[in-house]
């Protein structure tokens, strides 16, 4: 018996609620002696696509824990839909917030049904069982991201891609208000990167707020409705991926030369990138010279 589920609804949608979304204040972290996340301030409205974009190193994957309440924030307030998150009962989180591992592995001999279905937890009573509406959210979350195929397969058996696909399957079981994704491109080819992007675009239209966390800045300028770009753990620019990823932040979040032109199919931003002359790069602010925003 399951007490969240309803039959038919599209995986990963929550109910309708009051279009609030998700808040950070201040929110910083340590780890060993070094501050990871230094005083980030984020706004994601419910329903949107957020994109977390950085060099690597600059605390994306931090921050994803830190919302999920994997590890704790060492000041700051986390608050989705008005409420504090790691403050939340962890059942009541659970139902809240799904993350999608950039890297996820099961010591136990499982089918991909049986990973999905792990998805189902937070919605289980102590002692009742999967129902028929469980195997139906299941199955919907795997078609959903093009994985029905891997159903009988054992996890372990999986290559990268359909590992990261099963693993989107499993956050969108939970079918929580807040999914946050990690590199949810990682491993995949062009076609199956499309398709999880579109996915997530649609999901967020559908009223699930979203945050991912991409390496690929024209994915974020091509899917996303809103863009936080980190730079060694600070928000140095927010908003509107057309007015936020511009010649002059690629360079100095990034180091190389970028231009903006429009896409000719879909008229999103499309980002054409190279190397930045050595004279050049000497020249461009660094990631040091980056003012967080206020």
């Amino acid at each position: 018996m399951t007490d969240a589920a309803q039959p038919g609804a599209r995986p990963g949608t929550p109910a309708a609620r009051p279009a609030t979304g998700l808040s950070l204040d201040r929110v910083s972290f340590s780890r060993t002696g070094r501050l990871i996340i230094d005083g980030v301030d984020v706004t994601l409205p419910r329903g949107s696509f957020g994109a977390l974009v950085g060099p690597n190193g600059a605390g994306k994957s931090t921050l994803l824990h830190l919302i999920a309440s994997i590890e704790p924030a060492a000041s700051g307030s986390i608050v989705f839909d008005g409420t504090q998150l790691p403050t939340m009962p962890r059942r009541q989180r659970a139902r809240t917030v799904a993350v999608a591992e950039q890297q996820s592995d099961t010591e136990l001999d499982l089918s991909v049904v049986e990973v999905v279905m792990l998805g189902r937890t937070p919605h289980l009573g102590v002692f009742s069982s999967a129902s028929a509406t469980d195997a139906a959210v299941v199955r919907d979350a795997l078609a959903a991201v093009g994985a029905a195929e891997l159903s009988t397969r054992r996890f372990h058996t999986l290559s990268g891609g359909e590992r990261q696909r099963v693993t989107l399957a499993r956050a969108l079981a939970q079918q929580p208000s807040l999914l946050l994704a990690d590199e949810p491109t990682n491993h995949l080819d062009i076609r199956a990167q499309l398709s999880a992007l579109s996915l997530l675009a649609e999901l967020a239209r559908g009223g699930l707020t979203v945050l991912a966390a991409l390496h690929d800045l024209g994915h974020a300028a091509a899917y996303a409705d809103h863009v936080i770009v980190l730079a060694d753990g600070a928000v140095v620019a927010a908003g509107d991926p057309a007015e936020i990823l511009t010649p002059e932040l690629v360079l100095a979040v990034y180091g190389v030369r970028a231009e903006v032109l429009r896409h000719p199919i879909t008229g999103r931003p499309l980002l054409a990138f190279a190397e930045t002359a050595p004279a050049a790069a000497a020249d461009a602010p660094t990631t040091l010279d980056l003012e967080p925003l206020p």
